[in-house]
């Protein structure tokens, strides 16, 4: 069976961007029914030396819709540092994202196949092939930082379950 870097990507973020969503809305309700401030939340950590909720929303968007725009022009590098966001800001950055990956048409993303891909941070310079950077890099960044969005949700207390992580998979049918 062959599968296009399209299905590998975009159908992948896609997967990834609707748990996100699900996940923040059931944050959000929440909060509302426990008469939380949403903003602990965002500023909310697993450990104290690791990123908050709120750069873990940016860094899903960022390895999915900027990734694909990245792929476009050849070159990606870290999130950049952004304006704070409070938790409607970070549900309206994931909905863009969302919208953004849609965008990307299956014959744009399939046309990337075998190009050079960089990824730079700094001095320090990664190449990759956008296939390679896709499938090695963005996919499992994206995958690492929506899973610590939901465990610091749920860490918080937020009813969450496997099924929301997984969002809608890709069944038969």
């Amino acid at each position: 069976m062959a599968i296009s870097l399209y299905s590998i990507s975009v159908i992948s973020f896609q997967q990834i961007l609707g748990a996100t969503t699900g996940v923040l809305n059931k944050g959000l309700a929440y909060c509302s029914e426990k008469g939380i401030d949403p903003q602990e939340m965002v500023d909310a950590s697993l450990i104290g030396d690791m990123a908050p909720l709120s750069f873990q929303i940016r860094s899903v968007a960022h390895h999915t819709w900027g990734a694909l725009q990245g792929c476009s022009v050849g070159v990606s590098g870290p999130p950049a540092k952004a304006a704070p966001l409070d938790y409607a800001g970070l549900q309206h950055l994931i909905a863009e994202a969302t919208a953004g990956v849609a965008a990307f048409s299956a014959e744009t993303v399939d046309g990337f196949e075998g190009k050079d891909m960089m990824f730079q941070m700094g001095d320090i310079k990664i190449p990759f092939t956008t296939e390679g950077y896709l499938m090695s890099f963005a996919l499992p960044n994206a995958h690492f930082h929506a899973t610590t969005a939901y465990d610091i949700l749920r860490m918080k207390g937020v009813p969450l379950s496997k099924r929301d992580y997984l969002s809608q998979m890709r069944i038969k049918g």
